[in-house]
């Protein structure tokens, strides 16, 4: 079997969940089927037993809106998917270089699910008319697609919220991964010094993009409220648009005038250096307001951290509330009631590094035991065969 894994992102250009994603897919899937990989960006070498193709935009779009430019990137693709058994696509950016797959080659084509466009609105500031294009394009993909894999069960409701013409029978659920071989608690902490983090205090822990879907502003707005003996470490980057990284500095100045001990580390760290951080805080922090799983909670817990999170999309499926961390409820006609929560909550952590710590040895054990990528990959390939001759 030839699977052709369809995908935006693919080391060493990795930059969200959806590319780590595929990053440790591909390796888990190589094991059971052959896998090639079809990506954007420039040439790079390919990792043992899989076979790696890299695709740019045609010189023509050069300065057309990114969304045709994305969608140059497909057609491209589609050329080179000759011979194919089934095409496997990862977001919007690769969905219809799938869909056309399909058409084209008379191949199954198989969706992963990581984020719905209706539910992201806020790409309208980033993306202008090209979010139209863009939410019509995962709406053709999704609406003929053979399966669509969701990453967790609130993904799954939310695709047929989003999606009613879809066959519920043609949606599966299959759990991210994690690779709990690297990411394990590691006592190093050259990386914090490097950054500027204090090691031997007390930490709440932020790592993400800054993009209204992760929730920074509403923790730098709660930090207000958190222990001020605790330190606030911000690793947070790569803004959606000048506003939002306007508005953030913003926030982020203004916490710092309030009290002592913020860090905003804002480049994208190598992993090993978030690892670090993970490691040594006392309390990881994901205040997102939409998740389809939230892969960086399952790092936060394979590095035996405790996790506060809001209760959106997949993580309550991820972070056991009570036991792993503690779930706060996010609501967005209570935003005041969500930030309140967000700090009780860490206050609650802070306070207790015992039922913290405890709580970090629980997460790193589910992580073990119930998201590796091998179990993944079985349940993904079972899904190819059910739509192959």
């Amino acid at each position: 079997m030839r699977i052709g894994l369809l995908t935006r992102e693919f080391p060493p250009d990795v930059y969200g969940g959806a590319g780590v994603h595929v990053e440790y897919l591909a390796p888990a899937l190589a094991g059971l089927v052959d896998v090639e990989v079809h990506c954007f960006g420039e040439p790079r070498p390919a990792p043992p037993g899989i076979a790696v193709r890299a695709y740019q935009p045609p010189s023509a779009l050069e300065e057309a809106n990114p969304a045709l430019q994305t969608l140059g990137v497909d057609l491209s693709m589609v050329a080179g998917l000759g011979g194919v058994d089934l095409a496997h696509s990862h977001t919007w950016y690769a969905n219809m270089a799938g869909h056309l797959a399909k058409v084209l080659h008379g191949v199954p084509h198989v969706v992963t699910a990581h984020s719905l466009e209706p539910r992201r609105p806020w790409k309208a500031e980033q993306l202008g008319g090209g979010y139209r294009l863009s939410s019509w394009v995962e709406r053709t993909a999704y609406e003929s697609a053979d399966a669509v894999i969701a990453v967790s069960e609130g993904m799954r409701r939310d695709v047929l919220d989003c999606y009613p013409a879809l066959d519920p029978a043609r949606v599966h659920v299959v759990h991210n991964g994690i690779d709990t071989g690297f990411y394990q608690p590691d006592p190093a902490r050259d990386a914090l010094l490097r950054a500027g983090v204090d090691p031997d205090r007390p930490s709440v822990v932020f790592v993400g993009r800054i993009t209204r879907q992760k929730g920074v502003g509403h923790l730098v707005a709660a930090a207000h409220h958190i222990d001020p003996e605790a330190q606030i470490v911000l690793c947070a980057g790569a803004p959606d648009t000048r506003e939002i990284a306007e508005e953030t500095e913003r926030a982020v100045a203004e916490l710092s005038a309030a009290r002592r001990h913020v860090v905003w580390v804002r480049g994208m760290l190598p992993t090993a250096d978030v690892r670090q951080l993970l490691s040594a805080a006392t309390v990881f922090v994901c205040p997102s307001v939409y998740e389809p799983l939230g892969i960086v909670n399952l790092e936060a817990m394979g590095c035996g951290t405790a996790v506060v999170a809001s209760d959106v999309g997949g993580i309550p499926e991820v972070v056991a509330d009570g036991e792993t961390g503690l779930l706060v409820h996010f609501d967005e006609h209570g935003v005041e009631e969500f930030r309140s929560g967000l700090a009780a909550a860490v206050n609650a952590l802070l306070a207790d590094p015992a039922r913290a710590a405890a709580m970090g040895a629980a997460g790193r054990e589910r992580a073990v035991r119930e998201f590796a990528w091998t179990q993944a990959a079985a349940r993904t390939v079972e899904i190819y065969r059910g739509l192959l001759p």
